[in-house]
């Protein structure tokens, strides 16, 4: 690539900034790309909602979040581990869409080095004592008064981890979008089978 030649249109340049932008997600909690729609089920019933993006790792392909075991997303990958994630971040008008198989872990080597990552204020989630969408009489967290106020102790906080759970995302391919009012460019990288191309936006 040449001085002249802006990175959206150079597809090397293009995957670096994807890249990037995952990567810095991961740390950043006001990057955009830190929250995207997640999109899992079948035809009958698909299903979407934001999650929290945990792992960039380029090198495996693989992107991650947390979630818990007892969600109703759980059984919706065991039956269809096929996926999607959708990431937008206005200012750099950028969206990437990524295509996923999705690997559940729960109580196992990936799971333990998460959860000895995740701080004392993100385990409060795992402690309910019903899993997430379980119908309730009343307005609830899930939680008891105690746990609803942070009175916990970390070590108290290890009975979530029964609940705690890691899905990550084997990338199979990456859509790209740019949006300019000179115009829009858009490319598609096809990890699976090795392939990457140019596409009409």
């Amino acid at each position: 690539m040449t001085d002249t030649v802006p990175y959206y249109e150079d597809l090397t340049e293009i995957k670096k900034k994807i890249w990037s932008m995952l990567d810095k997600a991961v740390k950043d909690r006001g990057s955009p790309f830190r929250i995207p729609v997640f999109i899992c089920g079948d035809q009958s019933d698909l299903d979407g909602r934001i999650v929290v993006l945990r792992k960039s790792d380029q090198s495996n392909n693989i992107v991650q979040y947390h979630s818990d075991f007892r969600s109703d997303k759980i059984e919706k990958l065991k039956a269809n581990k096929n996926a999607a994630m959708l990431f937008y971040d206005k200012d750099e008008k950028i969206q990437v869409r990524l295509k996923v198989d999705c690997i559940i872990n729960h109580k196992n080597d990936v799971t333990k080095e998460s959860w000895s990552k995740t701080q004392h204020i993100s385990r409060k989630c795992y402690l309910v004592d019903n899993g997430p969408g379980t119908e309730s009489e009343i307005p609830t967290s899930g939680l008891k008064p105690e746990l609803d106020n942070f009175d916990y102790t970390k070590e108290q906080s290890e009975e979530g981890y029964k609940n705690f759970t890691v899905i990550q995302c084997k990338i199979k391919s990456i859509e790209w979008l740019y949006l300019a009012a000179k115009g829009h460019r858009r490319a598609k990288f096809d990890i699976q089978n090795k392939k990457e191309n140019w596409l009409v936006p």
